[in-house]
């Protein structure tokens, strides 16, 4: 996540991107804009804002050599000298045409922006911004004509949020370059961050956090609750989540030995590892450090609702992870043939 607080634009350009598919084309500006104070300080913090949440960074791919990445490479061009700012500015929004492979790709306006003074972790960098204006809204407009007030409808830009955008910050690691990227119009998955970024997760705790606790959810979801019922699949995620609260290392070992009571469960976590391995195409390494950020952002996509058919649902605290084996009891009624829980507790909230 970056902060914006000393944050400038020095230059800034406006294009539209067509969709090969459906004959629209590309059109483009000539010439930066020239902002007034009023939409500088309105677009600044449009543009920015999104990126003061995002927790994940990416790292440019390519299947052979990183330089040969296009966005990449163009980035760097910039970086390095914004000179010819206009001319690359259009090979970004050619690049994202070329990438426009079914009709359901939206056309839209393109932002390329050189932004100064971005402070992101404990340094303050450069960076380039691309980003993709994808819906419009109608607002009114008044105008005064003959001493007399009318409205008339007008298309534009919400400020509100950004459909599509993605940072490239002069900054980088062993992996390259440093790259923040937000997408709220999600109607293909490929299209923004492989096919026209072509970037991927980072190793690093980040990634590994993310990658072992997802798997988790999988598994308490594919195997826990079928074979073991909710209660244990809640007990099971409360308790990951508790193990990864505790210790700034994760050893899957130790792991295994604290959340799982039997052998039978930690072979059944075991087998699913490596089919959730093979099947996701992802390493779960066997130990690495926790991201606390990401542990934050994970746990509130955990759910520990017990859902019933009597139309009662009992929500376990994610964050108590030995108060259903304490306090939550699962039987049958023989009377009634039915499925029953005991919930003990000394007051009611």
């Amino acid at each position: 996540m970056i902060k914006r607080t000393k944050a400038s634009i020095s230059k800034c350009i406006l294009h539209r991107v067509g969709n090969k598919f459906n004959s629209t084309k590309n059109t483009f500006s000539e010439q930066p804009i020239d902002f007034d104070e009023a939409s500088y300080d309105l677009i600044l913090p449009y543009l920015l804002r999104p990126f003061g949440s995002v927790s994940e960074s990416y790292r440019f791919n390519h299947h052979s050599n990183l330089d040969l990445n296009e966005i990449n490479s163009y980035a760097t061009q910039l970086l390095n000298d914004d000179t010819d700012f206009v001319d690359i500015s259009k090979h970004i929004v050619t690049h994202l045409f070329e990438q426009s492979n079914s009709v359901q790709i939206k056309t839209g306006d393109v932002i390329v922006c050189m932004f100064h003074d971005i402070e992101y972790e404990d340094y303050t960098t450069d960076a380039i911004g691309i980003f993709k204006i994808e819906n419009k809204s109608h607002f009114f407009q008044t105008h005064l004509e003959n001493n007399s007030y009318d409205l008339y409808v007008q298309k534009g830009i919400q400020t509100k949020k950004v459909d599509k955008g993605c940072l490239i910050l002069n900054a980088a690691d062993g992996e390259g370059k440093i790259v923040l990227s937000v997408d709220n119009n999600n109607y293909d998955a490929q299209y923004w961050i492989k096919s026209f970024l072509n970037i991927k997760y980072p190793d690093d705790a980040n990634q590994h956090t993310k990658n072992y606790i997802e798997m988790c959810r999988e598994f308490s979801k594919e195997v826990m609750q079928p074979q073991f019922g909710m209660q244990e699949k809640s007990s099971f995620l409360a308790k990951t989540v508790d193990f990864f609260k505790e210790n700034e290392v994760i050893n899957i070992e130790t792991f295994k030995e604290d959340v799982f009571e039997d052998e039978d469960r930690i072979q059944l976590f075991e087998d699913y590892k490596k089919t959730y391995e093979s099947d996701h195409n992802v390493l779960i390494r066997n130990q690495f450090d926790v991201s606390e950020v990401v542990l934050k952002k994970q746990k509130q996509k955990i759910k520990t609702e017990i859902k019933l058919d009597t139309n009662i649902q009992i929500k376990l605290d994610v964050d108590a992870p030995d108060a259903s084996a304490e306090y939550l009891e699962r039987g049958y009624d023989e009377e009634r043939k039915m499925h029953f829980y005991k919930v003990y507790f000394n007051a009611e909230g």
